[in-house]
């Protein structure tokens, strides 16, 4: 798993059409808009699909102390393929994703998940401080650890 997470002001995501994706996830709002959050752009890759629970728990424990350094209480999990080229299946990526969600929320986080399969416009009002945009990378083998 690769995500990029920045600290924002505001993030609205607005759906636009179906993406490419076999799978795509039902909405009951095509917008999400959030103020005041850890936005995290994930994608699940191949290599993850030997290990998604492993992989998934590392990523909680990088997004949850992140979010803690910042204190900041509202992660918002955002499915974004576009930088990473080997991707795992879609169902893979969702699975991997709803264990993160789970385990945020389970460390006491807001949690706000944007759905999978879809284009979207998005508006993004980040901080300008040291710590406002990481990136990390996230493998089965790093997260035996």
């Amino acid at each position: 798993m690769r995500f990029l997470a920045w600290h924002v002001d505001r993030f609205e995501c607005r759906i636009t059409e179906r993406g490419r994706s076999p799978l795509v996830e039902e909405y009951d709002d095509p917008v999400t808009l959030v103020e005041e959050a850890l936005l995290v752009l994930a994608s699940v890759e191949r290599e993850d699909e030997s290990a998604p629970e492993r992989v998934a728990a590392k990523a909680v424990a990088e997004i949850a102390a992140h979010a803690a350094s910042l204190k900041v209480q509202t992660v918002v999990l955002h499915p974004f393929a576009h930088l990473f080229g080997q991707l795992g299946r879609p169902a893979v990526a969702v699975q991997v994703l709803k264990m993160v969600e789970e385990g945020l929320r389970a460390q006491g986080l807001t949690v706000i998940r944007t759905p999978f399969g879809w284009f979207n416009t998005l508006d993004i009002k980040a901080k300008g401080h040291p710590l406002s945009r990481i990136a990390r990378s996230i493998s089965a083998i790093d997260a035996e650890a």
